[in-house]
């Protein structure tokens, strides 16, 4: 069946998410700071907004399904997220990563008790996943699932809460199950919101499905935004961005990181580039800067020494 708006999740579903995955995620907080809003999601466990999604679909599984166990690729914070998932509920989880994932991300997916395997690129982990779900394990996709679109979709009921007269909502874009759920979930609530997403190039697979207007599958991830890094948007995300979101732009790796360090010096946060490329985008006067105006910051998983490189490496 094609992707059509009627097959994402409604308020109905993104309502019963929320109440659904309370007991288990934090309403993270927003704050105005400058003149601009933000929505503080980095605080959320595990350091980033993905807990949302697989708390969602992993509470939906039958008992059997969870006897099977749960399997998840990721780029790192998808891969995270199901492993605390799995520690929580008592599934036993697979994460499936490339080995560019940095190993303080291995490790703390081990920690949770998740079985990681690494391999050579993010495509081979995809197709690692799909051999491992045809021997029975119950996959826990990062973006093209409608359960994990709704999870992430809780995410715009807060911002809204928190910010009543927000005007643009700034969002990331990796596979984009994230700004799926937002886009779709403030667009029924307020349909004239504007919905911007923000992809780092090297890492901008929905911008190309969006101007081929079909999937269109990277030859590798260049940038450094590694949990940016899905190698093909999915026809449900990409119908998704069509339907609800407002505009995708794309900025530098140097510009993420320049961002980076910019929050860290007004807010004192140390957020990925993957978070700071909406700031980016903002700088970079492709979004308008207005109190009304808010920027999701959606993981910090990394740690200084990288940032201190990539400073280093792009801004001298």
């Amino acid at each position: 069946m094609a992707a059509t708006a009627a097959n994402f999740p409604g308020l109905e579903d993104v309502r019963a998410a929320r109440n659904r995955i309370a007991p288990y995620v934090d309403v993270t907080p927003g704050l105005v700071r400058d003149g601009v809003a933000y929505k503080l999601e980095f605080l959320q466990h595990t350091g980033s907004f993905k807990v949302r999604g697989a708390f969602n679909a992993a509470l939906q599984l039958t008992q059997e399904e969870r006897a099977r166990g749960v399997v998840a690729v990721s780029g790192g914070n998808h891969g995270l997220a199901v492993a605390y998932v799995g520690r929580v509920l008592g599934i036993s989880a697979t994460v499936v990563m490339p080995k560019t994932t940095p190993q303080f991300v291995v490790d703390r997916a081990s920690a949770d008790g998740a079985r990681v395997e690494l391999t050579d690129t993010i495509a081979a982990a995809f197709t690692r996943v799909d051999e491992l779900v045809r021997e029975g394990q119950m996959l826990l996709h990062p973006f093209d699932d409608v359960r994990v679109i709704a999870g992430q979709g809780t995410i715009a009921l807060e911002m809204l809460e928190q910010l009543p007269e927000v005007e643009t909502i700034v969002a990331s874009i990796g596979g984009g199950g994230l700004i799926a759920g937002i886009a779709s979930t403030a667009k029924r609530l307020k349909p004239d919101v504007k919905i911007v997403g923000v992809e780092t190039k090297g890492a901008d697979a929905m911008r190309r499905a969006l101007d081929a207007s079909k999937p269109v599958t990277l030859e590798g991830i260049t940038s450094i935004a590694r949990t940016l890094g899905a190698p093909a948007v999915s026809d449900l995300t990409l119908n998704a961005v069509q339907t609800f979101v407002d505009d995708v732009v794309v900025v530098d790796d140097r510009d993420a990181v320049a961002a980076l360090v910019e929050l860290q010096e007004k807010l004192g946060v140390l957020v990925e580039p993957a978070a700071s490329c909406t700031y980016a985008a903002l700088h970079l006067e492709r979004i308008p800067k207005t109190e009304q105006t808010m920027l999701l910051l959606c993981g910090s998983n990394l740690r200084i020494d990288e940032a201190a490189a990539w400073k280093q490496r792009f801004l001298g």
